[in-house]
């Protein structure tokens, strides 16, 4: 189980495939995840219902197989110049099949040195 880190309105995913090896999933690895709870956007806010809000308001729903970049890992990571990098869990951003970010921002902190070459634009 993975905490997805971005606005696309998953919450908690889980990695069903490892597109790089058949071993574990290091940070910048493409992955395939299955959408297990979302986040409701749902609350009605002044001048507007709960249903209109939450139907156009999340990008994925549950169950949905999506691609994905671990973006933290809980396991130690050593980079070249000696620094180990080390998380509290582990967490991804969902992308679409062309590797373009599919929510619009990141909610968290994340490592995009560790990422290779452009996965995940910073700006």
């Amino acid at each position: 189980m993975l905490n997805c880190i971005d606005n696309s309105g998953a919450s908690v995913v889980e990695c069903v495939a490892n597109l790089r090896m058949k071993r574990h999933a290091k940070i910048g690895d493409r992955i395939i995840v299955v959408v297990q709870k979302h986040r409701s956007l749902g609350e009605s806010g002044p001048g507007g219902s709960a249903s209109s809000t939450a139907a156009g308001g999340t990008k994925v729903r549950r169950g949905d197989l999506r691609h994905a970049v671990v973006v933290r890992t809980a396991k130690k990571l050593q980079r070249k110049d000696g620094m180990v990098v080390r998380f509290d869990d582990n967490a991804c951003v969902l992308i679409n099949k062309t590797g373009d970010p599919i929510g619009t921002r990141v909610t968290s902190e994340w490592s995009p040195s560790n990422a290779p070459g452009n996965m995940l634009s910073t700006t």
